[in-house]
C-alpha cells in the first residue's frame, strides 16, 4: 500500500513539473529542466509555494513532503530523471564524466550483472544536479531554541546569525571499485558522512569461481559533491534573559556552498536531522545523537552593495531622488530621523557609507577609499544611538565596545578547529566587518595595547598576523567608526583640546573627521530638544520632518547605486585644492593650541570627502562645491570648540548681541525691538544687560538703529 503510495506522488511530482505555469503562463520547471540538461545551472529548487499554487496537489501531500522531505526529494529526483530533456545546445564536455557514462552505457548489457543489486548502477550516478526544496516564504522563521525533536525529518525555516564556515570539500556521494579477477564495476551509496568500504568482490562470477576477488576504489569513477559546514547562532534579540544563545551545525551541499561568510544574518530554511557520534566520542555517548540542519535554500537580510539587483520600480524611484536638488540633506536627515539635531554629524555618516573608491597604482600601492570618523563627545549626545543606527543601514557591519574587545577579538586569533584539530586563524571584528563598516564604543576605554591593533586596519587596511606556526595577511577593507569621550569623562573647557582628546597623533591622524560634540547649555535648543524627544517617546516616532524619511532598505538601494560610480578630481581644481590645504596648515601653524594635526593624510581626507559627495549627486567628476563642502564639514567639526573660544575670551561679544538682535528682528519681519524682548533673547545665550547696552550705544553711534532715549527700545534704520 505505501508503495503504491509513493508511486502515486511520484506520479504527481511529474504532473506537477510538466504543467506548473509562472505568472507569465510559461512552464516553469520545464525551462529550468532544459537549463539543466544544457548544463547552465546544476540546481533544481522546488518551491512549496508554487505546489501550493498548484491545482492538483491537496494539503495531504504538502504535509508529507514537509514532515518527510528527505524522501520527496528522491521522488522529485526521479521524476527529474524521467522528464529531463535533451539537450538544445552544445555544452562543453566534463572530461572523465561523460566519457566514463558513455562508456557505462555501451557497456551495460554485457558486463552487468543484473541480479546484484550492487553492480546496478544508481541513478545518484547518472545526475548532474541536485534537488532543493524550498519552504513556505511567508511565515516568520522559528529561532533556534524552538526546533524541537519533534522536528526531526522535516522541513524548518530558522534565522540567525552565521559565525563559522569550514573550507568547501569533496564528499563522497557513490563510491566506485573495479574488481582485479572478474573486471565488474560494483557501486555503493554513500549517505552518511562516513561507511565501509567494501574489500570482497560481491558478483555472482566471483562467487561461482569461489574468488574472492580484490576491489580497488576508483576515485575518478567515483562521485563527489561540494560539502560545506557552517555553524548558525541565535540572533541577540531572540536569547532569553539569562541565557546564552544556542547555535546549530548546517551543512551545506552541492550549489548552496559558498553563499555565506562569517558575520552574514541568514534565513534558512533545511531538514533538521540527527548524525550519529563516530568514533571515541561514540564510545562516551552512547545512544545519544548529535542533530545537524541539511540547509535547501538561503536568504540574506542584507545584500552586499555588489549584489544589489535593483528592480524596475527602484530603479525610478532611486533616479527621481538623484534629481531632487535637496537630496543630500534628504539622505541624511533620513539616518536617525529621532535623534534631533546633528545634522552635519548625520552628514560625515552618510559619506562614511557611501564611501570612495579605492584606488590601486601601477606598480601594487593602495589608497584606501574607506572614511573614518570619530565622535568624541560629552555624554548623553546620542553618540552610540547613532552607531547602531548605522550597523543597522550598513548591509555589512560589526559592533563591539572598547572594555569588551581585545587586540586579538578586534584582529584575527588562532584556534585549534575541533574537526580538523589543526591551528585555523579565526577573523576578528574588523576581519568579518571587511567591506563594511566596524563601529567602536568606547573607544577611549580601550587598552593602549589593544588599540595599536587598529592602526595598520585603518591606513593599510589588512591585518597581518605572525603567531603559531601561521604568518599571514587578511583584508580589513573596513571603515572605522569611534565613538569617545574626553579624557575625564566630559569635555573641560579650562584644558587644551589635545589634552581632552587624549588620543596619540598618530591615530588622530588617520582620522578623516574628528568630530567634538559639546554638550551646551543654550535655552532655545534645548527647549526644541526636549519637545522632540517628549514627541518621539510618545508617538514613537520622529516629528515631521517636512518630507517622508527614506527607509533604511532605500538608503541602501540608493547608495548601493552611488558606490558604482567612480568619479574622477578634474585638473582645474587640482591648484583649488592644494590653496585650501596649505591655507589650512598655516592656520594650524599660527595657533598656539592646535585643536588637530593636520598632515598629508587631511588633504587625501579632502579628496576622498569630495569624491563621497561627487557619487551621492550620480556625477563622474568633482565640483568645486563637493570639496568646498568637504572643508565645511572639516571646519564644523570643531565649531563646537570655536563657538566656546569666542564666547570665553570675550572678544566680538558685541557682534554676536547684534546678530542675535538682527536675526529676531528678520524673524519677527519687524522694524522695531523692544527692550524687554531685546533682554531676554541675548540672556537666553549667556550674555549680561552692560553688554546689551553697550551694543546699543556702538551701533546707534554707526546709525544702524536708533534707540529711544527713556524706554531704550531699537527702531532699525536700514531695512
Amino acid at each position: 500500500m505505501k508503495n503504491l503510495d509513493f508511486n502515486a506522488d511520484k506520479a504527481l511530482a511529474k504532473d506537477f513539473i510538466t504543467n506548473f505555469a509562472d505568472a507569465l503562463g510559461e512552464p516553469k520547471y520545464l525551462k529550468l529542466l532544459q537549463d539543466v540538461s544544457n548544463r547552465k545551472l546544476r540546481a533544481v529548487q522546488i518551491e512549496l509555494d508554487d505546489l501550493f499554487n498548484y491545482k492538483d496537489v491537496d494539503e495531504e501531500f504538502l504535509q508529507r513532503v514537509t514532515e518527510n522531505t528527505r524522501r520527496y526529494i528522491s521522488i522529485f529526483a526521479e521524476a527529474i530523471d524521467e522528464l529531463m530533456p535533451e539537450p538544445t545546445e552544445v555544452f562543453p564536455v566534463d572530461e572523465d564524466r561523460d566519457i566514463l557514462m558513455t562508456q557505462r552505457v555501451d557497456d551495460g548489457t554485457d558486463s552487468a550483472d543484473n541480479t546484484d543489486p550492487l553492480q546496478k548502477m544508481p541513478s545518484e550516478i547518472k545526475r548532474f544536479f541536485e534537488v532543493y526544496i524550498k519552504a513556505f516564504s511567508k511565515g516568520t522563521p522559528l529561532t533556534i531554541r524552538q526546533v524541537k525533536a519533534s522536528n526531526i525529518g522535516q522541513l524548518v525555516k530558522i534565522s540567525g546569525i552565521i559565525t563559522r564556515c569550514s573550507d568547501v570539500k569533496p564528499l563522497m556521494q557513490v563510491a566506485v571499485y573495479t574488481c582485479e579477477d572478474c573486471g565488474f564495476e560494483i557501486y555503493q551509496e554513500v549517505t552518511a558522512r562516513v561507511f565501509m568500504p567494501l574489500f570482497e568482490c560481491p558478483s555472482s562470477r566471483c562467487k561461482i569461481n569461489k574468488a574472492k576477488g580484490n576491489l580497488i576504489l576508483q576515485l575518478r569513477a567515483s562521485k563527489f559533491l561540494k560539502f560545506q559546514e557552517a555553524r548558525i547562532q541565535e540572533l541577540a534579540e531572540h536569547v532569553p534573559k539569562g541565557h546564552i544563545p544556542r547555535s546549530l551545525t548546517v551543512h551545506l551541499r552541492g550549489a548552496l556552498t559558498r553563499k555565506v561568510a562569517p558575520g552574514d544574518v541568514v534565513e534558512l530554511s533545511g531538514i533538521f536531522l540527527p548524525i550519529p557520534y563516530t568514533g571515541f566520542r561514540a564510545m562516551r555517548a552512547g545512544l545519544v545523537a548529535d542533530t545537524y540542519l541539511e540547509a535547501m535554500s538561503i536568504t540574506h537580510f542584507k545584500k552586499k552593495y555588489e549584489e544589489y539587483e535593483l528592480k524596475d520600480d527602484e530603479q525610478e524611484k532611486i533616479e527621481r531622488l538623484a534629481e531632487d536638488g535637496e537630496i543630500y540633506n534628504k539622505l541624511a536627515r533620513s539616518l536617525a530621523p529621532e535623534i534631533f539635531g546633528h545634522e552635519d554629524v548625520k552628514k560625515a555618516l552618510l559619506l562614511i557609507l557611501v564611501g570612495a573608491p579605492h584606488r590601486k597604482l601601477s606598480d601594487g600601492m593602495k589608497i584606501r577609499g574607506d572614511l573614518h570618523i570619530c565622535l568624541m563627545g560629552d555624554p548623553g549626545v546620542a553618540k552610540s544611538q547613532l552607531l547602531k543606527h548605522i550597523i543597522n543601514v550598513a548591509p555589512r557591519g560589526v559592533y563591539t565596545t572598547g572594555r569588551g574587545s581585545s587586540g586579538v577579538g578586534l584582529t584575527a586569533a588562532v584556534q585549534k578547529d575541533p574537526v580538523t584539530n589543526e591551528m585555523v586563524l579565526e577573523g576578528g571584528a574588523l576581519v568579518l566587518a571587511d567591506m563594511g563598516i566596524c563601529a567602536i564604543d568606547e573607544f577611549d576605554k580601550m587598552e593602549e595595547s589593544d588599540r595599536t591593533a587598529i592602526h595598520e586596519v585603518m591606513e593599510q587596511q589588512t591585518v597581518s598576523i605572525a603567531k603559531a606556526g601561521i604568518t599571514t595577511s587578511l583584508n580589513a577593507r573596513t571603515a572605522v567608526l569611534a565613538a569617545a569621550n574626553p579624557a575625564w569623562g566630559r569635555y573641560d573647557l579650562r584644558r587644551t583640546p589635545a589634552e581632552n582628546i587624549n588620543l596619540p597623533p598618530a591615530l588622530l591622524s588617520r582620522f578623516d573627521l574628528l568630530w567634538l560634540i559639546l554638550d551646551r547649555a543654550d535655552m532655545d535648543s534645548d527647549l526644541e530638544m526636549a519637545r522632540h524627544v517628549v514627541h518621539v517617546h510618545q508617538n514613537l516616532e520622529s516629528p515631521s520632518l517636512g518630507f517622508t524619511p527614506l527607509e533604511p532598505s532605500v538608503l541602501r538601494a540608493y547608495i548601493s547605486a552611488a558606490r558604482r560610480i567612480v568619479p574622477s578630481v578634474p585638473r582645474e581644481l587640482e591648484e583649488y585644492i592644494a590653496t585650501a590645504y596649505a591655507s589650512i596648515r598655516q592656520d594650524e601653524a599660527k595657533s598656539n593650541a592646535p585643536h588637530s594635526y593636520t598632515t598629508v593624510r587631511t588633504l587625501l581626507s579632502i579628496l576622498r570627502i569630495s569624491i563621497a559627495l561627487a557619487r551621492l549627486r550620480f556625477s563622474e567628476t568633482v565640483a568645486q562645491s563637493d570639496v568646498d563642502e568637504a572643508l565645511r564639514l572639516m571646519q564644523m567639526s570643531k565649531f563646537s570648540l570655536y563657538s566656546d573660544d569666542r564666547q570665553r575670551s570675550g572678544l566680538d561679544a558685541i557682534s554676536d548681541i547684534y546678530s542675535i538682535l538682527r536675526d529676531e528682528a528678520a524673524r519677527t519681519n519687524s522694524m522695531d525691538v523692544s527692550y524687554a524682548h531685546a533682554l531676554n533673547w541675548i540672556s537666553r545665550k549667556g550674555y549680561s544687560e552692560a553688554q546689551l547696552k553697550e551694543c546699543l550705544e556702538e551701533y546707534a553711534a554707526l546709525n544702524v538703529w536708533q534707540i529711544h532715549p527713556n524706554t531704550f527700545d531699537i527702531h532699525f534704520i536700514d531695512a
